[in-house]
């Protein structure tokens, strides 16, 4: 995944273009799927509390050991 290219925000943050998105992945299917994808170089997730899956999100961050400032969680 290093070849993704960023996005420059105005506040000089860059984000990543590809996002992982957990739209309609249950809540314990989603840690492994959120974890697979950061293990796979994806540090921009796309969920939403509609979604009811955040607790899997958390975990999934929580267990990668990445740290929180390389992630964008939107």
């Amino acid at each position: 995944m290093n070849s993704v290219p960023n996005v420059v925000l105005n506040n000089g943050v860059r984000i990543p273009q590809l996002g992982f998105g957990v739209f309609q992945v249950g809540d314990e299917e989603t840690t492994g799927a959120v974890l697979t994808a950061l293990e796979a170089g994806y540090r921009s997730i796309d969920t939403a509390a509609v979604y009811g899956n955040e607790n899997g999100v958390g975990r999934a961050i929580a267990s990668s050991g990445l740290p929180r400032d390389e992630l964008f969680i939107t």
